[in-house]
């Protein structure tokens, strides 16, 4: 699960080390934010949840230490400050074509059944992603399925 999430933030634009840090206009921070959402939505954070997303942004980006801690503070609080989903999936609109928007809904739901479980709001949620970076329903679904079979396969 973590290897595409990984090979997804190689690929984000905004990867200069001098650039300032904000959902606004780094689509890094707004993947963050969204994967910090999504892993809330069920209102259980698990810890290994966060330990691997920090080992992929190290892996992704070489960021040690304070930088390292700046990318994920900069996402967790965007997500925390954010009223609605719109500021984080219009800069992830903006930066990706489609194919990386759907590899993004298929990290999210990785993320999702990482715990075994699909709550409903966390399905919800990658719905309203989904549907605000434009990827259909059809293709949403079909990503979780495929999560969701190559999770059965793998347990």
């Amino acid at each position: 699960m973590f290897d595409r999430l990984l090979s997804f933030l190689k690929n984000l634009p905004g990867n200069g080390a001098n650039r300032r840090l904000s959902a606004d206009d780094d689509p890094r921070v707004a993947a963050v934010a969204l994967l910090f959402h999504v892993m809330d939505a069920d209102g259980i954070r698990n810890e290994e949840e966060r330990k691997r997303l920090k080992t992929a942004l190290t892996n992704a980006y070489g960021l040690k230490g304070g930088e390292l801690d700046a990318l994920m503070r900069a996402g967790e609080m965007a997500d925390r400050e954010a009223v609605d989903l719109y500021a984080f999936t219009s800069v992830i609109k903006r930066h990706l074509d489609e194919d990386a928007r759907a590899e993004f809904i298929r990290i999210m739901w990785e993320v999702v059944l990482a715990d075994g479980d699909l709550h409903e709001l966390e399905d919800n949620l990658v719905w309203r992603v989904a549907e605000l970076i434009g990827i259909d329903s059809r293709e949403r679904i079909a990503l979780r399925q495929q999560v969701q079979k190559k999770a059965s396969e793998q347990s």
